[in-house]
Formats: C-alpha cells, sequence, structure tokens
C-alpha cells in the first residue's frame, strides 16, 4: 500500500428531516475520524448506496462499520418474529451489508463497532439477542446511565484472540451503549470477549486477516486497549 496515511471508509448514520436539515441528512461523530487519524489513517465518509459498494472499496484500504441507535433485521438472521423494541433502518443497513460482504470477499480489513459488530457477526453466519433484558437473567446495564466516555463495565478478552494479541491484557474497562447483543459468532467467526454476565462483548473471523467486531465503543479512546485496536487497523490496511 503506497499511500502514507491508508484511506479508511467509515459508514455514516442516516437521520430524517429535522435538526440540522429539512432534508434527510447523514451523520457521524466526530471522534471516529479522530481515532482513526491519531492511529495514521485517513478517514472518508460512505454515503448509502448499495450498487456502489465495489466502487467504493475500490478505492479504500479498510472498513469502519459504526455503531447507532437501530437494529439489524432480524430477517438477515433468520428470526421468525421481531421484538417490539426493535427498530430499522433498512436502507443503511442494505449499505453496510453490501460493503461488509464486499469487504470480506476482499480479504480487506474490517473493523465493526458496536451494531458494526453486530451486522459483521450477521454476515459471517451468526444470530442476534434482541433485546439483552428480555433473554439474559441478571443482565448488566447495557445501556449504561453515564455519560459514554466513561467505562460502564470491565470485559474479560478471550486468550488467543486476535483481540487478545492486539490489546495485550486479559481485561479491558468499556463503554456500553446497546440493547442487544451476539446471540451465536457463526461458524466463520469466533468469541474474543464477555461482559461479566456472559454478554458476548466481542467477535473476530476466524477466516480472514483482520475482521474484528467490538460491542463496544473504542472510539472514545476510554482503555488503553481501544487506541491499539485502531493501531492494529491502520497497519493492516497498510499490509
Amino acid at each position: 500500500m503506497a499511500h502514507s496515511r491508508p484511506l479508511i471508509g467509515v459508514t455514516l448514520d442516516s437521520e430524517q428531516p429535522g435538526g440540522y436539515s429539512a432534508f434527510p441528512w447523514y451523520a457521524l461523530r466526530q471522534n471516529y475520524a479522530g481515532a482513526i487519524e491519531g492511529a495514521g489513517g485517513l478517514a472518508v465518509a460512505l454515503p448509502h448506496s448499495p450498487d456502489l459498494a465495489a466502487a467504493m472499496l475500490d478505492r479504500i484500504d479498510a472498513l469502519v462499520v459504526t455503531g447507532g441507535a437501530f437494529d439489524v433485521d432480524p430477517a438477515l438472521y433468520g428470526a421468525g418474529e421481531r421484538h417490539a423494541t426493535v427498530t430499522l433502518k433498512s436502507g443503511r443497513t442494505a449499505a453496510e451489508l453490501a460493503l461488509v460482504q464486499g469487504a470480506l470477499a476482499r480479504d480487506m480489513p474490517v473493523l465493526g463497532i458496536c451494531g458494526g459488530e453486530q451486522l459483521l457477526a450477521v454476515a459471517l453466519g451468526g444470530s442476534l439477542i434482541q433485546h439483552i433484558p428480555d433473554s439474559i437473567a441478571s443482565a448488566l446495564e447495557h445501556e449504561q446511565p453515564n455519560p459514554r466516555d466513561q467505562p460502564g463495565h470491565a470485559i474479560a478478552v478471550t486468550p488467543g484472540t486476535m483481540l487478545h494479541r492486539i490489546v495485550g491484557a486479559d481485561t479491558m474497562a468499556v463503554n456500553s451503549a446497546h440493547h442487544q447483543a451476539v446471540a451465536a459468532p457463526g461458524p466463520r467467526a469466533a468469541v474474543n470477549a464477555l461482559a461479566p454476565d456472559g454478554v458476548i462483548e466481542g467477535v473476530e473471523s476466524t477466516a480472514h486477516r483482520f475482521c474484528l467486531g467490538v460491542q463496544w465503543h473504542p472510539e472514545f479512546l476510554i482503555d488503553p486497549g481501544d487506541g491499539r485496536i485502531f493501531q492494529a487497523l491502520i497497519a493492516a490496511a497498510r499490509a
């Protein structure tokens, strides 16, 4: 890879008219780009155009699938019913799924964050818990009440995983902003992190050189391992 700063494609959220604009608009928190730039990459925004996914992937060196206040359609992982709490952004999901599938086919480095981790798990053949409080007895408060730039709980990082090699630690302090989680990682993925209540906090592909999903938001750089995740992504993008 010839560029001194690899191009890291970052998916956008979509919002309906109101607030910023009287017309539909895209959104992205600044700290996604800040974390990428701090690790040596150059962040570029990817709009929701599934038919142009291949053209976008032709021009970037790695993909980051971001989080958002919405859910993956349960139909994509074979669920017969949709929980009442599930909210969809079908256009966004279609665009991100096209990008993820295309990136995996190219063995392009992929980092999925929060909802992006859940979509990555589904793309690898996994399934999701649609609402943690209804599925896990005595679950932690995964929608943490304190600000998102503070830790919500600890996680245990699974020894022998790529995540463990990247962060170099058995535990991390992470933030938590989700009501869903990975139920099963699927045949092409492995669990790399768990919350104290057993909720899956991360998955990674067993068939790709860099395909990592984390349930928390490392772009807030709360734990020393968060920065190392972005550094590892940039290193993979340069390889």
